[in-house]
């Protein structure tokens, strides 16, 4: 087998920009399709390449399929190529976003489209429980950590306590349980070495680190520079325009923190933004915020681009360009939400990049950060109660039980967990459920004197 010949820049575009249009399925289904093209079917980079990228990418905050883009970007065409990758994977998930939160604001009581949420609501509830399932069956592995997971629950359902605190806490105690308890703390990456050749590829085992991608110190101090003066620079910026308590100022400095926080993915991330955005600053509602996540669910790109559909709200409802462009209120919100929450990946991975191709040994989690992934599980199980409890008690638990929601959310929950079926065809199936009870079940119950 041959092997293949070089990619231009050209070429790498056009495929980043297909991979940002089919980038379903969550990180997992996102890095298996960069592993499908890339290492299996087009051979630009080796089997064993490709994982050491991406367990670097795993130990860092933010979404580790954009930045596992922005890395291969970054390796076959230098800065640019790796800027390109990275903002090809989330640049048709932004516009979809901003379109589906307009529709969102100016159809969103129209009876098909509330049916139609209706249905994805409860299924989202059952999304978020599998979520915390699914991070829990690889980091709670022993007693330690399923007691971090139930104290970092009980700390936030109980007494309200706020994320940066608990993964605070979570970090110190796994940086002193790894001294005492090594084998109870440190606990490997997950992704293992490589298993299989594909035959040769054009970045191979043995092919030589390029120069763009050789380590020095001076290039990473001019990259995490010029990554502070274009964070600094629009804060600034933001700040001078709308003052430090302005909604847009606000929105760069909160998200900044949200991007610096999101070990363990976005479900890990989304209570602090929920304590924000919906309880701290009021940009949108506990239910527009469930309405966010099924629609970011239903659309390519990272996950934690549910961020984009919060600024929008909450740009439409805070408008700080005031009541006439409330529409350019959200867009700009959107974008202001969008550009903070992933800065931070692009200077990680451009900045750190030339440092793990300086070593190809495996990278591994740190003792903290698996006592923040275990903390993370309890984080992710509260905001499923939290969505549970809007979901089925709409009107609080004085207001009636939403049978109808909890039947779906059951039956979500078997597809998910029971019959393993993939994300978007729960959602879709809970979509018709929804129209099939608000359009039809509901209204002939209500005539036969029956509610539902």
């Amino acid at each position: 087998m041959n092997k293949p010949q070089a990619v231009s820049f050209a070429e790498a575009f056009k495929f980043w920009l297909k991979m940002g249009f089919i980038s379903f399925g969550g990180p997992a289904g996102q890095i298996a399709i960069m592993h499908q093209e890339l290492v299996e079917r087009r051979r630009w980079i080796s089997e064993k390449r490709f994982l050491h990228a991406l367990n670097y990418c795993m130990l860092l905050p933010g979404p580790e399929a954009q930045q596992l883009a922005t890395y291969l970007g970054w390796l076959m065409h230098k800065t640019w190529g790796g800027i390109i990758a990275g903002l090809l994977f989330i640049l048709p998930s932004l516009f979809l976003l901003i379109a589906l939160g307009w529709v969102y604001v100016s159809f969103g009581q129209v009876p098909a489209v509330a049916s139609v949420l209706y249905g994805i609501k409860p299924a989202v509830t059952a999304i978020v429980l599998f979520a915390a399932h699914r991070i829990g069956s690889r980091a709670l592995k022993n007693n330690i950590m399923w007691t971090l997971a139930a104290l970092s629950f009980i700390a936030v359902f109980a007494l309200k306590a706020p994320f940066p605190l608990i993964v605070l806490i979570a970090a110190l105690l796994g940086a002193i349980g790894g001294r005492i308890m090594p084998d109870k703390f440190i606990v490997g990456g997950g992704h293992g070495a490589a298993k299989q050749s594909y035959g040769p590829a054009l970045i191979d085992d043995d092919t030589p680190v390029p120069d763009h991608a050789r380590f020095s110190w001076k290039k990473l101090a001019w990259i995490a520079v010029i990554g502070l003066l274009l964070w600094a620079g629009v804060l600034g910026y933001l700040c001078w325009q709308y003052g430090w308590t302005g909604a847009l100022t606000q929105m760069g400095w909160f998200f900044t923190k949200a991007a610096l926080l999101t070990f363990g993915g976005a479900y890990a991330v989304l209570p602090y933004v929920y304590q924000g955005a919906v309880e701290h600053y009021h940009w949108l509602t506990a239910t527009q915020m469930i309405d966010g996540l099924a629609l970011g669910e239903t659309t390519p790109g990272p996950l934690i681009m549910i961020v984009t559909f919060v600024g929008f709200l909450g740009g439409f409802s805070q408008l700080p360009f005031g009541a006439d462009a409330p529409l350019l209120a959200g867009i700009v919100a959107a974008v202001v939400v969008t550009f903070f929450t992933f800065l931070p990946s692009f200077v990680f991975i451009l900045a750190g990049g030339p440092l793990v191709e300086s070593t190809h040994g495996n990278l591994k989690f740190t003792a903290p950060l698996s006592a923040i992934t275990a903390a993370v599980v309890g984080v992710i199980l509260n905001l499923a109660v939290f969505f549970a409890w809007h979901v089925l008690w709409p009107k609080g638990f004085e207001g009636p039980f939403e049978i109808a929601s909890a039947l779906i959310g059951v039956l979500a929950m078997l597809a998910l967990f029971r019959y393993k079926i993939g994300i978007m065809k729960v959602i879709g199936g809970a979509a018709v459920m929804g129209l099939v009870v608000e359009m039809l079940a509901k209204p002939l119950l209500l005539q036969m004197g029956i509610s539902l």
